[in-house]
């Protein structure tokens, strides 16, 4: 009410992004030249650097192994680690709906 509690979170978690655990995320992309599937699994101490205005960002270049296919993918996330827009160049995002779909159980070890 009024604003006096801060900013509302608008929408619910980026359905592009999945967050394994506390640290660990995971995103797949597809690229837009042979439509080769690549999937990046980043953590918040090794990957992830400060943004400008108090967030982060994830910035990573893709190569495809398949054909070579070029392009950039971005994640940016507010000060607590929420996904607040993706980003991309030459690649789009896979919806980890679809993604889950195709690999429900994923051994983990």
């Amino acid at each position: 009410m009024f604003g006096l509690f801060g900013k509302k979170k608008a929408g619910g978690p980026n359905p592009y992004v999945k967050r394994e655990d506390e640290h660990t995320f995971r995103v797949r992309i597809r690229t837009r030249r042979h439509g080769d599937v690549v999937e990046f699994r980043f953590t918040k101490a090794a990957h992830i650097g400060a943004d400008e205005g108090g967030g982060y960002l994830f910035r990573k270049p893709v190569v495809s192994a398949q054909h070579f296919d070029r392009g950039e993918l971005v994640v940016r996330f507010d000060s607590r680690y929420n996904v607040t827009a993706t980003e991309g160049e030459d690649v789009d995002f896979i919806p980890v709906g679809e993604w889950e779909e195709e690999q429900p159980d994923r051994p983990t070890g």
